[in-house]
């Protein structure tokens, strides 16, 4: 192949050779063509940003600003950069060999990682695609239909939103199997969904820029990584905590716990396990060979990194700036100023009913933990309410501060500074772009990964019909999740978090496997350099994932999983006979 443009192949060459003559031709011409023509080519760097950009970085991002303020704000960022490092990583492996990742783990690392990579995957797609139904949901009828599909009965208003999502979704993925022009179409719209999801939340921080209520001295010291937010509460809570007397232990407990759960998420949300599985297919079903993977990197710093950096950042900004450490109105005398005196009228101001509903529970909680399970339980609904306004004030603020918000509390804070009308559907678009992506993207994954596992080919009927698995089980997540859907994404990232390193590790050993790697196998200062950075990544994760099964509430059954999966992986590494050279 010659140094010569796209331009000059003849109409009938394949796509894939036009875009490598594009590449050697504009690398022969500099630093500022080459570039350029990355960008022309980028594409499976999108398809991650797409999935990343999702339910799961949300509530990663609103909660970290809730809990932590901006302190928080270097925690997204450092998932992703050691993310895009094992993405790359994956990508280079992938590329070089040529070989479908699935089978070269299974004969040249171990069966028990490749199983377990391709199980941890779909058991991802099906758990994670339940929030972003949710959050679809949520962003439809809070957000951008109030008063249309937000109006019907629950019911109705959730089957309405789970057809239409479900109907977007099924459309798009149809178009991944009609040929060279139908995946260039699929992520020309997935790249269009994360423009808008940036812009959306971009502007709002803009808006609040200008309107002078944020402190950008603070918003950019808390890039710098603060690791005390793992074991204490952020110190803007210590006022209130300080007047909470007996009960500070209670409250400063149930911070920091809701803090690492968020920490966790936030981190398995950067990159997850199914992330892992979507790359190095995505590549090789455009063709992609070791020519292209200077494209795979630039590809996933620019069109990986940059949106998600962006959009976490300002979620994160604008929760920060609105509830970190403050009550919301409402809730804090909602009881005290109750009067049983049916001929006195109170003037208060009226909270958002799933705000009531989660201050109501944090309050019953601490009347449980101070009289017990048992007294608890007898309390009638007049007692419990004199006893919720008996609560000393101190406990009713914090629980005001805790209660947890979703995207349509924090767009109706910001009502004052961008208008009510604006915010709310600002935020609606962005949040549903967001939903809908990740929907998109978790079908796709499951296409990819049902057929290896079945050792079909990825591609028609077969791809389309594993592709609804996950859009199945999603569609049920509005049915059978009441708490704010935002939240949702939490718990589910925990799990993803736990499963993590088995992808990390993996690809670690993948990359140091000369039977498989042969010529390709970095060396020197470059082997150095891949596994120092992959080392540092692997370990970061599977810190993660003890702590994420650690907090879970079935930590001794997680562990355990966890060891009988080593033990196995160990046991066949040693008794599985050789592959011949």
């Amino acid at each position: 192949m010659t140094d010569q443009p796209s331009s000059a192949l003849p109409s009938d060459t394949p796509q894939v050779e036009k875009d490598r003559a594009l590449i050697k031709s504009a690398r022969a011409k500099g630093t500022g063509p080459l570039a350029w023509a990355f960008v022309r080519l980028s594409g499976p760097g999108w398809l991650q940003s797409a999935i990343t950009l999702g339910g799961g970085s949300l509530a990663g991002s609103l909660y970290l600003g809730v809990l932590g303020g901006y302190g928080m704000m270097w925690l997204q960022p450092l998932a992703m950069m050691l993310g895009v490092v094992m993405l790359s990583a994956i990508g280079y492996v992938a590329l070089s060999t040529g070989e479908r990742p699935f089978n070269a783990i299974n004969k040249h690392v171990s069966p028990v990682l490749g199983w377990g990579w391709a199980i941890a995957t779909l058991m991802a797609n099906l758990v994670w695609c339940m929030p972003q139904f949710s959050l679809g949901t949520a962003a439809i009828t809070q957000n951008l239909s109030p008063d249309g599909i937000g109006a019907l009965p629950e019911f109705q208003g959730k089957l309405v939103c789970s057809i239409l999502l479900f109907s977007i979704a099924a459309i798009v993925i149809w178009f991944y199997d009609s040929g060279g022009w139908g995946i260039k179409l699929f992520e020309l719209i997935l790249k269009g969904m994360v423009g808008i999801v940036v812009i959306c939340f971009f502007g709002v921080v803009i808006k609040m820029s200008l309107a002078g209520v944020l402190n950008w001295g603070e918003i950019l010291a808390g890039f710098v990584p603060d690791l005390s937010l793992l074991n204490k509460p952020a110190a803007a809570f210590e006022d209130v905590l300080s007047r909470t007397g007996e009960m500070r232990d209670y409250w400063s407990s149930m911070i920091v716990k809701d803090q690492q759960s968020v920490m966790i998420a936030a981190f398995a949300t950067a990159v997850g396990i199914n992330m892992t599985f979507l790359l190095p297919y995505s590549m090789l079903a455009k063709g992609w060979d070791k020519d292209f993977r200077g494209l795979a990197v630039f590809d996933l710093s620019t069109g990986l990194f940059i949106p998600f950096m962006i959009a976490i950042s300002c979620v994160v900004i604008a929760a920060a700036s609105q509830f970190h450490a403050k009550s919301e109105p409402g809730l804090v005398d909602l009881y005290a100023l109750v009067s049983l005196d049916e001929n006195t009228e109170v003037k208060r101001v009226t909270p958002p009913a799933n705000l009531v509903k989660g201050y109501e529970e944090l309050l019953n909680n601490r009347i449980k933990e101070k009289v017990g399970a048992e007294k608890f339980a007898a309390l009638n609904a007049e007692e419990l309410l004199q006893n919720r306004a008996d609560l000393p004030v101190a406990d009713r603020e914090i629980a005001a501060m805790l209660v947890k918000r979703d995207s349509f509390n924090l767009a109706n804070s910001l009502k004052e500074i961008a208008g009510e009308g604006v915010a709310q559907k600002v935020f609606g678009v962005g949040v549903l772009g967001m939903a809908v992506s990740t929907i998109i993207i978790l079908m796709l994954i499951n296409g990819f990964t049902v057929c290896e596992m079945l050792g079909v080919p990825a591609e028609g009927n077969n791809r389309r019909i594993a592709a609804f698995i996950p859009a199945i089980t999603g569609a049920l997540g509005p049915f059978f999740w009441n708490k704010a859907a935002v939240w949702l994404a939490v718990p589910t990232s925990m799990f993803g978090m736990a499963l993590l390193p088995i992808a990390y590790w993996t690809f670690f050993f993948m990359m140091n496997n000369k039977k498989l790697m042969g010529a390709n196998m970095p060396q020197g200062i470059a082997r150095i350099r891949w596994n120092v950075l992959m080392l540092i990544a692997s370990c970061v994760a599977t810190f993660g994932s003890f702590w994420s099964i650690y907090s879970s509430p079935v930590s001794t059954i997680g562990f355990s999983c966890l060891g009988g999966f080593v033990l196995l992986a160990v046991a066949v590494h040693f008794l599985r006979k050789p592959e011949p050279a």
